[in-house]
């Protein structure tokens, strides 16, 4: 059992990390066919943005933050403009995220910190942007895959939930989550694998009760049984571009039509 995951240590049903693997695969390929769309669902045009971004996302959803941010980065588009900005000024725009005040204070020292010791720049290195203050290891990776390119898991509620429901990992730490899930996929397929496990979560596989009924891997899933396994009651637990009523909007999706393309006709991409 040397070298194995600590799930395939622990659970005994999958001995071989080969068996782990070819499963764990298998899943991501057919995350990948229904949601091939699946991106970061914050909206970024720069790294910055996406950094900052994702630390307002913490305790909140990214609904409510892509509301804020095109009123917060017109104001401070970039680390110096948002370092001396007014920190009541700040909290005004980003009230609705919650916690307005330490992530107001979060986002200025970390912008601050970007200019004394990055010349403004966003580092692409996570072991720099984890010494930002606000910024862990999630949102780190969350910046390495999405606006750098640069392989990364990121393990957040959905991400965490999902992966010891497939049986990659047992942990509840992110950090043994991490690597866990990181012994069963190529580094190629971390960033797509994290936005497409993430989509599955706010769409299907919901933390209380999970679509099981309609779920595209429920064949492969070890944990189906946990929730609704009647196709047509599962159908109707599914959010976002999967609820019963959006098959338009799934289909433009499906299409590869762009979140800004999407609302600029319309829709609506809330839950």
């Amino acid at each position: 059992m040397e070298g194995l995951p600590a799930v395939a240590k622990a659970t005994g049903s999958d001995p071989s990390l080969l068996a782990l693997k070819r499963r764990a695969r298998r899943i991501n390929r057919m995350l990948g066919d229904a949601y091939p769309y699946a991106v970061a669902e914050l909206d970024f045009t720069n790294a910055f943005e996406l950094l900052v971004a994702t630390v307002l996302s913490a305790q909140t959803t990214d609904i409510r933050v892509n509301a804020v941010t095109p009123a917060l980065f017109a104001r401070y588009p970039d680390a110096r403009s948002m370092a001396e900005a007014d920190e009541e000024t700040l909290q005004d725009i980003i009230r609705p995220t919650g916690f307005f005040r330490a992530k107001a204070a979060s986002i200025k020292a970390l912008s601050t910190r970007l200019v004394d010791e990055f010349d403004g720049e966003v580092p692409n290195r996570l072991e720099d942007l984890v010494t930002l203050p606000g910024v862990g290891r999630k949102t780190a990776n969350v910046v390495l895959g999405n606006a750098f390119g640069i392989p990364g898991i990121t393990v957040d509620t959905h991400f965490g939930r999902l992966a010891r429901r497939f049986g990659w990992t047992t942990e509840k730490d992110p950090v043994k989550v991490e690597a866990d899930v990181a012994a069963l996929f190529e580094p190629k397929d971390w960033t797509p694998l994290s936005n497409r496990v993430v989509f599955h979560g706010r769409r299907v596989c919901h933390a209380r009760t999970p679509a099981c009924g309609a779920c595209p891997v429920a064949q492969l899933c070890p944990s189906y049984g946990e929730g609704e396994t009647d196709p047509a009651k599962a159908r109707k637990l599914l959010k976002y571009e999967l609820a019963p009523g959006r098959e338009e909007l799934h289909a433009r999706m499906m299409a590869a039509e762009t979140r800004a393309q999407l609302r600029a006709a319309g829709f609506g991409l809330e839950a």
